[in-house]
């Protein structure tokens, strides 16, 4: 009789892939699966954690608790945790919280479906350690996440990531063609290129930065129609990665590069290796060399020692450039960082808050002006999904999930979630663009 699991996830897209490998095991050794359920159905819950911030890990934490109250009352039969939490905290976590059946770290997880069939859960022919990389979608039909990486070499004085997940590991070229072929047989047109720092990739197994040509290479297979770049470092960027995005019209004209600061001294102290012209310079040479790039940017304040003087020149170099999408957040020491063992994190929480609030009311005020420069210009969308009475889409230069998005009225035209229209923007409210359908030329 097929049992059912619960997976839970946590954090970010990396970790999501990593959710969606575990569902096709599962449901390859004959389990009902489940993901991200409104309310877990009894059997086997597995929660994949996240451990970036103080925020995200006690969001994780919270979740693990939570259901360790629905197995003590009987609600649950059995749990499990995975992802980098456990993997940074395990002892500490069987120590504290030993509801939990069994902890996984970040890259033995895929054991766990081993050990439930060992001990009598249903079984297949496939063995995790022979099956394939393939996965269940939990994403809409039309686009997914690819990982190319994991780990940093990047070791940047605020960051556990590379206390995680260790150092930079690439995919082969051939493993990930075939994983984006094989995707594109199922549908998917929209390809999100994930890594915990993508311009490295290469490095480890062909002695160079290979984004580019790995890049070049996805965007000749057929069925593919966009690929968006995540995660880029500014320090040794990769040049021919523009040429790439310029000349390939299935390469978004977008990029996704944390930049965290501006001032020498803050980023000589955050180990970023750059410095505030070369980061100047690299963003003119983007929009000289990709004209119409949309660049994404997330910033950090609050780090220690930050001064308001340095505060505010952030500030107007955020107003300078003109982002067209960026995030910010305030430090978090993270213990085992060189931050942690070096600084004294001496800025209080209120001074972070209102630093952020500062912040991000400047980028709200440049996305506002940049929203109504885009009313009469027509973009091709891809529609995600009907939302009441509208499509809801995005463009080429917006991310899943944490960008704009183009509302089309249903009642003005017939579209279906994967498609692609041409779309005129008429208005804009907030962060969301309306629009209406181009119809095709004859």
């Amino acid at each position: 009789m097929s049992r059912i699991v619960d997976i839970i996830t946590m954090g970010c897209s990396k970790n999501l892939v990593d959710s969606e490998q575990l569902l096709h095991l599962f449901q390859s050794h004959g389990y009902t699966i489940y993901h991200n359920p409104e309310q877990v159905h009894g059997d086997i819950a597995v929660v994949n954690t996240c451990g970036f911030i103080g925020d995200a890990k006690e969001e994780s934490i919270n979740m693990i608790l939570e259901l360790c109250g629905l197995k003590e009352d009987g609600q649950l039969n059995q749990l499990y945790v995975m992802g980098c939490l456990s993997e940074r905290y395990l002892a500490e976590l069987e120590q504290e919280i030993p509801q939990v059946d069994k902890y996984y770290g970040k890259f033995n997880w895929a054991q766990l479906v081993n050990d439930l069939d060992a001990a009598g859960s249903p079984t297949s022919t496939t063995s995790c350690e022979t099956a394939p990389a393939d996965r269940v979608l939990t994403t809409p039909a039309h686009y997914a996440y690819i990982k190319i990486s994991e780990g940093c070499n990047r070791y940047c004085a605020y960051c556990a990531i590379p206390i995680i997940t260790g150092r930079h590991t690439s995919r082969t070229m051939e493993d990930i063609l075939a994983e984006v072929e094989m995707l594109t047989q199922r549908g998917v047109k929209e390809f999100q290129v994930i890594a915990q720092e993508l311009t490295s990739y290469g490095l480890d197994l062909y002695g160079r930065p290979a984004i580019a040509e790995l890049v070049e290479k996805m965007a000749a297979l057929p069925g593919v129609e966009w690929i968006r770049l995540h995660y880029a470092y500014p320090t040794n960027f990769p040049m021919d990665l523009l040429r790439v995005m310029r000349e390939q019209p299935k390469v978004c004209k977008y990029l996704d590069i944390a930049l965290q600061h501006i001032n020498d001294e803050v980023l000589q102290r955050m180990r970023r290796h750059t410095t505030r012209q070369e980061t100047l310079d690299l963003i003119q040479a983007m929009r000289r060399e990709v004209p119409g790039i949309s660049l994404r940017t997330t910033l950090m304040v609050g780090f220690p020692g930050e001064t308001q003087e340095q505060f505010e020149e952030l500030v107007d170099f955020v107003r300078e450039v003109k982002f067209e999408r960026m995030g910010a957040f305030a430090y978090c020491e993270e213990e085992g960082t060189y931050a942690a063992q070096h600084y004294t994190d001496d800025i209080p929480q209120d001074v972070k808050d209102s630093r952020l609030d500062m912040l991000m009311e400047a980028q709200e005020e440049i996305a506002n002006l940049w929203a109504e420069e885009q009313i009469g210009r027509t973009f091709r969308v891809m529609i995600d999904r009907i939302e009441g009475d509208y499509y809801v889409g995005r463009t080429e230069y917006d991310s899943p999930e944490v960008d704009c998005e183009v509302l089309i009225r249903c009642d003005s035209a017939d579209l279906q979630p994967g498609q692609f229209c041409n779309a005129c923007i008429t208005d804009t409210e907030v962060f969301d663009l309306f629009a209406e359908v181009v119809p095709a030329e004859a």
